[in-house]
């Protein structure tokens, strides 16, 4: 197909009508093809506002039933079969791996442990690079192919570097990345190296780094593809068109998730928002529950302060993916979980850990943030929050062999909850008999 027809078909379906890029507060505008990280009037953040009421007509179950069966290019990528609530961008600057289409798991046991008789998981680590990240870095990348960049850069506390690398990789494009040093998860620097990003180690934390490459963005036209880029989010959105439509439009009560930058609760929020203007799923949606970890719970504070005076905090936590004290999604998180009744709970790393090895023993396994989703409903469960006759649909954001340290670390110590310690034999028949009781 010719790129020329490529956008014809794109025009004919409805995706460029109206995209929109604007600031949350404000309501400037600005091109779909201008590089942004923020509002430069007042600073705040911009999203991708789609003509929803124009898509109504077009976007119809029918239709959702018909782009699924398709699996030509773009269309068996589970972010682009959404292209026309993702970005309106032709077939020639799309840079994908065929992201998504991550499977949704159910487990008696996980439900038993959760204390509820209806959980879907839905697994993001399935995606090319381990983790939900590549479906927001699809659209990054592809519009930073759009704007022409040559170098593409984001802090990260391990999963966004993995995958702009990787998808970097895929575009020609060179990949920045900024880690705050000893703070990253060895397999997902490892990834990051393999794939040819240059990693500039910060001495600080994630939110250093995050404000060190801005100002780098800033100075050099370099280009950002944080989650405060509103293309990003874009992508993270699918997860939710993805998950619903497994369910087959059934929408569950409680989506619960992990908040570290909270991407995903903003992205989840606006998912849900359009969903229910397209008519696809009803009005009542599924409340928003983020769990933070307890060493860097600062949105979980302002939570509970009625959103009043934010602060941020020197964070730390085993969950690696979620180390953040500043989240700069902070305001559209909020109106996610304005617009669900949602809620923020932390949980401890004992919590996180001990959800883990449960997650990883049902044979589906994810790294320690993902199991923050786990621990959360089993604690939300256990306080009378989520009722057992409600269904839960849980997010699970990064594959097993993200943080293999913290595996390794937490099964050497016999005595914490589901560990599975190695144990040293002769290499003698009689000793591993003995050993299996046989």
């Amino acid at each position: 197909m010719s790129i020329a027809q490529d956008d014809l078909n794109l025009k004919l379906a409805g995706v460029d009508r109206e995209v929109a890029v604007m600031c949350i507060a404000c309501g400037r505008q600005y091109p779909v093809e201008a590089v942004n990280d923020g509002c430069q009037s007042c600073g705040s953040l911009l999203e991708v506002r789609h003509p929803l009421e124009a898509l109504r007509s077009t976007l119809t179950p029918e239709w959702v039933k018909q782009r699924r069966s398709e699996r030509e290019f773009p269309y068996n990528s589970g972010v682009w079969r959404w292209r026309e609530l993702v970005a309106p961008f032709s077939n020639a600057n799309l840079v994908t791996r065929n992201e998504g289409n991550t499977n949704l798991y159910e487990d008696a046991r996980l439900a038993k442990y959760t204390g509820v008789d209806s959980l879907w998981l839905k697994h993001e680590g399935e995606n090319p690079t381990g983790s939900f990240k590549d479906r927001g870095m699809t659209v990054g990348i592809s519009h930073a192919k759009l704007c022409g960049a040559t170098y593409v850069a984001c802090a990260s506390s391990g999963n966004t570097s993995s995958s702009l690398a990787g998808y970097a990789a895929r575009a020609g494009l060179q990949a920045l990345t900024f880690v705050p040093a000893g703070k990253v998860a060895l397999g997902k620097l490892s990834q990051t190296f393999a794939y040819g990003a240059k990693t500039i180690q910060v001495d600080g934390s994630f939110d250093l780094a995050l404000d060190l490459v801005r100002q780098v963005a800033h100075a050099a036209g370099v280009y950002l593809v944080n989650s405060i880029n509103p293309f990003r989010l874009e992508g993270q959105k699918t997860i939710i068109f993805e998950a619903i439509d497994q369910l087959n439009w059934q929408t569950p009560d409680w989506l619960v998730v992990p908040g570290g930058n909270l991407g995903n609760t903003s992205a989840f929020g606006k998912a849900l928002y359009e969903l229910r203007e397209l008519g696809l799923i009803g009005q009542k949606l599924p409340r928003i529950a983020t769990i933070q970890a307890e060493g860097s719970a600062p949105f979980y504070a302002y939570y509970k302060n009625g959103f009043k005076d934010f602060q941020a905090v020197a964070p730390e936590t085993v969950a690696t993916a979620i180390r953040i004290g500043n989240p700069v999604n902070l305001p559209k998180a909020q109106r996610a979980l304005e617009w669900t009744d949602g809620l923020v709970e932390t949980v401890t790393d004992g919590e996180i850990m001990e959800a883990k090895a449960h997650l990883d023993r049902s044979g589906i396994g994810g790294e320690p943030a993902a199991a923050a989703t786990l621990a959360g409903v089993r604690k939300l469960t256990a306080a009378g929050v989520i009722k057992p006759g409600e269904g839960v649909l849980g997010i699970l954001t990064g594959h097993i062999l993200k943080d293999t340290d913290s595996i390794v670390q937490y099964h050497s110590d016999p005595t914490l909850p589901g560990a599975n310690a190695p144990v040293k034999v002769k290499a003698t028949l009689e000793d591993v008999l003995k050993l299996l009781g046989l």
